[in-house]
């Protein structure tokens, strides 16, 4: 009778402590499990392989709000009725993101909505799933460990995206209301968003655009070249956008 390898014996091992994971963790599953369905619509929304592509639009923004309800249940376990609670409520990025699907759900499909929270089901899943196959052993799938170590190398570069869409999308959310995509509540319910986005404690990626995107336009109006009428008016535009970002905690 042969003896079994040490591969032989470290795959069903692998599998059980897989498995263990998947029992005593079950949120975290889920959240990554609805992170995929999000990627998923979304890819069937943009490439129309699911039968009807506006169907995959609302599931993808509805699987977000899935993720966004569990992320809250973990960060805010116990719900109180009060001034506090609604403060701490507003704080977390995963409310806003709840808010997020909510405004656009109700509205007519905007390809640009589903770019920020299907960049975030990407970063997030990876990092999960990363954590999945460690639990099958160091070695375990090295084609699927590469590209979640492009996607976290470009970690950076996503969160800066989303920004950018995030900011982008005000002005956007206006111009729709004359394609009759949008409402005129829209675009007031996303300022609310925005601002959210602009204070958000764990990403300052909002409010670091906005900085950049203001140099850039500042550098534009200084340049020689710029006629003064358009200087006048960048600098009337930069103190129209300054005047309606909501104040930060400690300015």
């Amino acid at each position: 009778m042969t003896e079994p390898t040490p591969d032989t014996e470290q795959r069903p091992r692998g599998w059980l402590v897989l498995k263990h994971h998947l029992l005593t963790h079950k949120i975290d599953v889920a959240l990554w499990a609805t992170r995929l369905v999000t990627i998923v619509f979304t890819i069937g929304y943009i490439l129309p392989l699911m039968g009807n592509p506006y169907n995959s639009y609302y599931k993808a923004l509805m699987a977000n709000a899935a993720t966004s309800a569990l992320r809250l249940h973990q960060r805010l376990p116990q719900v109180q009725f009060n001034r506090q609670f609604l403060t701490l409520f507003l704080m977390e990025d995963s409310a806003h993101y709840l808010f997020f699907s909510i405004i656009f759900l109700y509205v007519a499909p905007i390809t640009l909505v589903l770019a920020p929270v299907v960049l975030f089901a990407l970063l997030h899943s990876a990092s999960y799933s990363l954590t999945l196959l460690d639990t099958l052993g160091q070695n375990s799938w090295w084609g699927a460990r590469l590209l979640i170590s492009l996607v976290e190398f470009q970690s950076r570069n996503i969160l800066r995206m989303v920004a950018f869409n995030e900011i982008f999308l005000l002005p956007f959310s206006v111009m729709m209301i004359f394609a009759g995509k949008t409402s005129v509540v829209t675009p007031f319910l996303y300022y609310r968003f925005l601002g959210l986005r602009y204070t958000s404690r764990r990403n300052p990626y909002c409010r670091t655009m906005c900085h950049e995107l203001k140099l850039s336009v500042e550098a534009l109006a200084y340049n020689p070249k710029c006629p003064t009428w358009a200087k006048n008016v960048i600098y009337k535009a930069i103190a129209f956008v300054s005047n309606l970002a909501p104040a930060m905690e400690g300015q």
